[in-house]
C-alpha cells in the first residue's frame, strides 16, 4: 500500500510537502484506489515519530512525499518503508511521477529537524 503526504483526502489534493506535518495521509492500494484518508494531527514535538508509527501502522510499504525529515525517515526506515521524496502537484499526479520513476527513492533525509508548525 501507497502512502501519500497531502493536504487534503482524495486524488485530487495537493500534496503536502512535509511529511511529518502533513495535514492528511492519503493510503492508495495498487490499483490506486484510495483506500482512506487519515487526518495527521502532529505534536507539538516528535511529529515526524509520530507520522511514522502512523503510517507503519496502517501497513503503508512506500511513503511519497515532497520531504522527509531525520526522525520520520529513521521511523520509516526501521520500519522497511520505501521513501521516495520530490513530489509534488496533486495526489494524482504524484501517483502518475512514481509509476514512471521520476521521483527519488531517499536513502537519506530530505528535509531538515524540528521545522515546527505545517508547511
Amino acid at each position: 500500500m501507497i502512502c501519500l503526504t497531502a493536504q487534503g483526502r482524495d486524488l485530487s489534493a495537493a500534496v503536502d510537502p512535509s511529511f511529518g506535518r502533513a495535514r492528511f495521509f492519503v493510503f492508495v492500494d495498487e490499483q490506486m484506489k484510495v483506500i482512506e484518508a487519515v487526518e495527521n494531527i502532529p505534536a507539538a514535538h516528535g511529529a515526524g515519530v509520530q507520522a511514522a508509527q502512523t503510517v507503519s501502522g496502517k501497513g503503508a510499504t512506500t511513503v511519497i512525499t515532497g520531504s522527509v525529515g531525520p526522525n520520520a525517515y529513521s521511523g520509516l526506515h526501521a520500519a522497511g518503508i520505501e521513501i521516495y521524496t520530490g513530489a509534488s502537484g496533486t495526489v494524482r499526479e504524484a501517483l502518475a511521477a512514481y509509476d514512471e520513476g521520476e521521483l527519488q527513492r531517499a536513502t537519506a533525509p530530505t528535509g531538515g529537524a524540528h521545522r515546527g508548525g505545517r508547511a
